[in-house]
């Protein structure tokens, strides 16, 4: 079986999804580049009884192929197959139904800088993508445009997405962006957060070019 590996990988990921608490039920769909494609878990089969042959490869032009018969990508294939096609750095996408993400999607609300954390996602803000149908090409443009300098993003009425070079990093982008909705949320209950300015949010992301890297130099603090 071709990408054995990269299909066990995304199994595992797809079941951490859910334990890491970003998703439920079988919500949420996973991408993975993989050659000159990419591989995508199947439409409603929970992450539980997903086995390596389930997962379904794609090329770019959308043809599709899975070695388990009857198995069909998930609906959402083509924001993934976009995604990857037009950011060639990423090479995983999650996107998942988390809670308080959801929660600001539903109110069509992004997540503007009210902690210096949001630029982990690329940017001053993560921005939430209009409505359209799940799985439509519509949805996929907006995503698209949301995802313009940005590793994350919202969709209205829906969900998030989130980028990364590998399926740990993109999950762990997840995570952290769900945790600031989860925080945004409980300070809008409060009142209005004070937001960083644009500058304070240039000053970040110029630091975070450097964060976590090797040769980063001593100076550099963790976030």
């Amino acid at each position: 079986m071709q990408y054995a590996a990269e299909r066990q990988a995304l199994v595992e990921a797809a079941r951490r999804m859910n334990a890491l608490g970003i998703n439920q039920g079988t919500s949420g769909n996973l991408s993975l580049r993989a050659g000159d494609g990419l591989l995508l878990t199947p439409s409603g089969l929970p992450y539980e009884a997903m086995a390596a042959e389930d997962v379904v490869y794609m090329d770019f032009d959308g043809q599709w192929s899975c070695p388990t018969p009857g198995r069909r990508p998930t609906t959402e294939w083509r924001f993934h197959r976009d995604i990857l096609a037009a950011k060639p750095d990423a090479g995983a996408v999650v996107h998942t139904h988390a809670m308080f993400c959801t929660t600001l999607a539903c109110l069509e609300r992004g997540i503007p800088a009210f902690h210096y954390m949001i630029a982990v996602a690329g940017g001053t803000d993560i921005r939430c993508a209009p409505y359209a149908t799940f799985g439509t090409q519509a949805l996929s443009d907006f995503a698209l445009t949301a995802l313009e300098g940005r590793k994350a993003c919202l969709l209205a009425n829906h969900g998030m997405l989130a980028l990364g070079e590998t399926l740990d990093k993109a999950l762990a982008l997840a995570v952290e962006v769900e945790t600031l909705a989860a925080q945004y949320w409980r300070a809008l209950q409060i009142g209005q957060p004070t937001l960083l300015d644009d500058a304070e949010m240039a000053r970040v992301l110029e630091k975070f070019k450097t964060y976590g890297k090797p040769d980063a130099g001593r100076e550099e603090e963790t976030p």
